[in-house]
This record gives C-alpha cells, structure tokens and sequence, in this order.
C-alpha cells in the first residue's frame, strides 16, 4: 500500500488487549460461524448474538429467510460447539424502520434501494456498537469479506480504515462503506485475507456443525419477487400509469412504477416488436420512458450527482480522483469526484469512461487504488452522454 502501512484490526487487538471480550454477529451462517471460530482460538472471549431481525406478517406468501428458526438454531449450535455464551436480541422495530420502510417507499418513487447498506449502517452495525457499551466488550467481529484496521501513513499519523476484501468476488466492503468511524474502530473483519474455499476448510477443520450449510441469496426478507412484497406494504400507494417509447408515444400501460428498474429488459408488459429496456422512470407522473434495445450508448452515463454521503476518509475539499462502483457487482471506474457543498455530503462524479446503468437509490462507494473505502452515498441521478 504506497505510503501507508495497514494493520488488521484484530492483530491489533490482540497484541494490545489478549483475552478481551468481543461480540460476534451470528447468523447462523457458515461465516460467522467460523469469524467466531477464529477468534475463540485466538484466545479471545467471545459472546455469540443473533439479531432478531424480521418476521412476514401472518398469512404471508413470503417465505422468511431472515431470522428463520433453523438459522438461530444454526447459530446456537455453532456457539455450543465452540462452548461460548450466545444470545438473541430482538430488532424488529428498527429493522422495519430502517430498512423495510425505506425499501418500500424508494420503489415507490422510481428508484432502485441498496437495502442491505442501509441494514448494516443502521440496524446491525449499530446494534453491536450500542451492545458493545452495555456489555462491556472491547470489539465487535462480523463474518463480512472485507478488512477493518488502522492506517499508519509515513509522517507517524495513523486512522482507522476499511479495505475491500482480498477474494474480489467476495468482497463486502461495498454494504459498510456508511457504517461510520466509531463503528469501524471497533469493528474485526476475521475473514477479510480469506476466500470462500478457505472459510469452508477452516469450518471443517474447526469442527462447526454448518460446515456445508449453502450460501443464503438475494434479500433475506423476500424471495426475489421484490413488486409484489412492496404491494404488500405500499397501503394502497401504488399507481398504475403509461409506458411510452423513445419518442414519448404511449405504447402500453403498467400496474406501479415499483415493477422497473432502470436498464430492464424484461417483463415490460409490452410488446414493441423489437428489444427495448427502460430507460427512465417518472414516479410523480407515473411514467416509464422506455428506449430502444439496439441503442447501446443510451444506458450509458458520463457522470451521477450523489447525495448523503458518508466519508471514512478525510472528507475532500477539491476535485479527486477515486474508483467509482455503483452497484455491488461492478468493478468500478476511475472518476473525478467534485463536492457540492462544503462538507461534500453531496458530489458529482465524473467518469473517465462512461458508465453503463447508474441507477437512483443504488450506493455509488468510493475507494482509492490501494483498496480502502473512501466513503460512499446514494446516486441521485445520472449524467447522460
């Protein structure tokens, strides 16, 4: 890392407080199961919690994948084997209000939530900050791909900082670039040097009883048929409208505006007789702009404002150069970053090359070429070509 030395968090503890309390997460996931693990063997006192997230409404369709009865059981067992304490604290309250909510209404209003950055930033993370007072624990340890720590810069100045975990297709730092200062300087990443194949030998090496348990996908609280569980909360919210083409002609209705994403290709509700995806969505009126699919470059943006903007990193005062991804699964882009304001709570982003499908609600997270997060928000809007 160019003048920087990075120290991993939980080296640092260790070497500073052997045998200190620390919480860890536990999902019930092999994961956290084995970031609890690690530490137990470390020396490290360690006290399993669940968090007691989300439950559907009686009568549901919606199967729970959240706080589910086995995953618990999963977690208990996971800390019985190790023979640390383990307890489940309920969240429900806040998880509906920080995340559920939100989740709904940006569908609402046309645009595309990144629920789990605001899951870890206002649920969990601050869950264990808030348990690590009342319980007395030094740190708290998650099962995320990602790597907390101190950087120490050569003039002898060092800060707390978070770094894109070493396995780049597992990497989670994208979900806690929010989570804040105080959070980070307790936080332990014990899997952020690991890729998946690893965590799994370490769990069979360790004796856990998931050891093969399969990776959970898509959100926790829906099964992926994310229109219809917004329709279940929206209270009679939802308005149906027109979608027009290119040229503004009316060539079909829609049920709610909730149902697209910008760059959508399928299950449109239309029939044009040729490729088409969304290109624009106008919650106030109701529409949904849809361009041609041959137009390749109309997906493609120069730039994106973005709000709300939480910075782990010294905050800039003038134009900077960063990695710019602005979605999970991007690789990112190099950019100009240029605050709007004096805390830089809000930017605009210009990309060295143009980005395809900026997306309004999704996170845009901003990291350096050494791998650490700068800070990130929410993209407001994008910057066509």
């Amino acid at each position: 890392m160019p003048a920087a030395r990075f120290e991993d968090a939980l080296d640092r503890l260790i070497r500073r407080s052997p045998g200190a309390r620390v919480l860890v997460g536990m999902s019930g996931g092999v994961d956290s199961s084995v970031a609890a693990a690690l530490l137990h063997e470390r020396g490290l006192e360690v006290i399993g919690v669940s968090l007691h997230l989300w439950e559907p409404p009686q009568g549901s369709p919606e199967p729970s994948r959240c706080c589910a009865p086995e995953d618990l059981a999963d977690a208990r067992a996971s800390a019985a084997a190790l023979g640390v304490p383990y307890f489940v604290f309920d969240r429900q309250r806040q998880f509906d209000a920080g995340v559920i909510a939100p989740f709904v209404d940006a569908y609402l209003a046309g645009t595309t939530p990144s629920p789990c950055v605001a899951c870890n930033r206002d649920v969990k993370i601050a869950a264990f900050v808030s348990l690590c007072r009342q319980l007395g624990a030094a740190a708290f340890a998650t099962g995320h791909y990602a790597r907390a720590g101190v950087l120490h810069d050569e003039d002898g100045g060092a800060r707390v900082a978070l770094l894109r975990g070493t396995d780049r297709k597992k990497d989670q730092s994208y979900f806690l670039h929010g989570i804040g200062e105080e959070a980070l300087s307790l936080l332990l990443t014990p899997l952020g040097a690991m890729d998946k194949p690893r965590v799994r030998e370490e769990a069979a090496r360790l004796g856990l009883p998931n050891a093969q348990k399969p990776d959970s996908e898509d959100l926790c609280f829906s099964s992926g048929d994310h229109a219809a569980f917004v329709e279940s909360r929206a209270e009679g919210r939802v308005r149906p409208g027109a979608i027009v083409d290119a040229e503004g002609r009316v060539v079909g209705a829609h049920a709610g505006v909730h149902r697209f994403t910008i760059g959508q290709r399928k299950k449109l509700g239309v029939s044009l007789g040729k490729p088409a995806y969304v290109a624009s969505i106008d919650a106030e009126t109701a529409t949904v702009r849809l361009a041609d699919g041959g137009a390749a470059d109309a997906l493609h943006a120069e730039g994106a404002t973005v709000r709300d903007v939480a910075w782990l990193a010294p905050r800039p005062r003038a134009p900077c150069t960063v990695i710019a991804r602005v979605r999970y699964r991007h690789d990112g882009a190099r950019a100009v970053v240029t605050p709007l304001d004096e805390g830089a709570r809000r930017v605009r982003v210009r990309f060295e090359t143009s980005a395809r499908a900026i997306t309004p609600g999704q996170a845009c997270v901003f990291y350096d070429e050494a791998d650490e997060v700068l800070g990130g928000g929410v993209i407001e809007r994008g910057d066509a070509t």
